[in-house]
């Protein structure tokens, strides 16, 4: 038995499962997307917000953040991760003009990453619930409010909203709007299912003491906001998801800067993958849905573009065996039956498998309320499944030889 279509179905099968689950929650919980529960607490919360070399940005932040409507908000704490820019000193000057609200930090030493200046902050925070948020990041007036009703639930140990990139203009930027409303979409659906993986640095917020319980974030992983969410689920924690919660981010406008956060957030995604391997399939959504889940989704596109990779180096020596000894003996190159591709039950496969992958991105389109996303011609959307979905095995290629090579600069 060929071992090619065997691997082909595999893909094709697991790729519909997922397909189909993300189409079967939308369905069932389509009336109540976009709902978050309403409470009448006033819990106290504390944002930390990172900076390192951020004077381009950090005062927009702060701005953005002190117009949060929320009476529960009680500090924003500013960590600056010594900064060689001017990041110290403009911090400095909206602190003296907010001397109540804001507090200035500044870590011994520069630690290297996000995850150690938030990790420093949080030790000034006494505050029921924390939250973090990028230095060049803006959430929405009203993101806390509709968030911390989640927390009425003992369980909720965290609860993130939706981050869109900011800046969306360039060709580059509006492939990035697609990607992640794509991402926060589906993320709220996993979000049915107890199975969020991931609670994104534009803002996220957390309850204190389960922070605690977990000791706060891991200074050695790439993507700290990953291996959290991790953690607390491995304590019995649920995340929460509110599509009505915004918060925007400056995307990457050159292709240097996009590659290496992309490959930056796999190797992040494989620290996580071998800190709790031991947890795969065992009893609890960690093992038995998330690890599963995200290590399928990693890995997907390694083998799809192995499948791509194969059938086209074979067809290529092939052709180039065939022109070799047919020019010779005078043996037609192509015939009539060259030009015909013989349908097959494989090649349906594929195309009801991209139908129904563009029916998704479509459906994304209609239910999210961005506007840019909604302006989006057939040309960016068949670019951005066919093309620049297309990069994502080789920065997984390229993320693995860093994991391996112990690559694992932050900045």
């Amino acid at each position: 038995m060929k071992i090619l279509p065997v691997i082909y179905l595999a893909y094709m099968f697991v790729s519909f499962y997922f397909l189909s689950l993300f189409l079967f929650l939308y369905i069932k919980n389509r009336k109540n997307l976009f709902d978050y529960p309403a409470t009448n607490k006033k819990y106290e919360i504390s944002i930390v917000v990172p900076c390192w070399n951020e004077e381009k940005t950090i005062g927009a932040t702060i701005e953005h953040l002190l117009e949060i409507k929320y009476e529960g908000l009680k500090k924003i704490i500013i960590v600056d991760d010594c900064s060689s820019d001017n990041s110290y000193n403009v911090i400095k000057k909206y602190a003296a003009d907010n001397p109540k609200k804001i507090k200035v930090v500044r870590t011994p030493q520069n630690t290297g990453n996000a995850a150690g200046a938030k990790s420093y902050g949080a030790k000034f925070v006494d505050t029921e619930l924390i939250g973090f948020v990028d230095a060049d990041s803006y959430p929405a007036q009203d993101s806390i409010s509709k968030l911390v009703g989640f927390f009425d639930d003992e369980k909720v140990g965290a609860a993130t909203c939706v981050v869109v990139p900011r800046n969306r203009n360039k060709f580059m930027e509006k492939m990035q709007v697609i990607e992640y409303n794509i991402i926060a979409f589906t993320r709220k659906l996993l979000g049915y299912v107890d199975a969020i993986y991931v609670t994104p640095g534009p803002l996220a917020i957390y309850k204190k003491s389960a922070f605690d319980e977990v000791n706060g974030f891991d200074v050695r992983n790439m993507t700290e906001d990953i291996e959290i969410v991790w953690h607390l689920i491995q304590k019995g924690y649920k995340i929460k998801m509110n599509l009505s919660a915004t918060a925007t981010t400056t995307a990457p406008i050159k292709f240097k800067a996009w590659y290496r956060q992309r490959r930056r957030w796999n190797v992040g995604g494989l620290q996580c993958i071998s800190k709790y391997k031991k947890e795969s399939l065992k009893k609890g959504m960690l093992g038995m849905f998330v690890l599963p889940f995200f290590i399928l989704q990693l890995f997907l596109g390694l083998l799809g573009l192995g499948i791509f990779l194969y059938l086209t180096i074979t067809r290529l020596i092939s052709n180039y065996l065939l022109m070799k000894y047919s020019i010779p003996v005078g043996v037609p190159l192509i015939t009539m039956e060259d030009l015909y591709i013989t349908p097959s039950f494989l090649n349906y496969l594929g195309v009801i498998l991209f139908i129904l992958g563009m029916v998704f991105t479509f459906l994304v389109f209609s239910i999210m309320k961005d506007t840019v996303l909604k302006k989006q011609n057939i040309f960016n959307v068949l670019f951005y499944s066919v093309v620049y979905l297309t990069a994502y095995p080789f920065i997984m290629i390229s993320a693995i030889y860093n994991y391996f090579k112990r690559d694992d600069k932050w900045r």
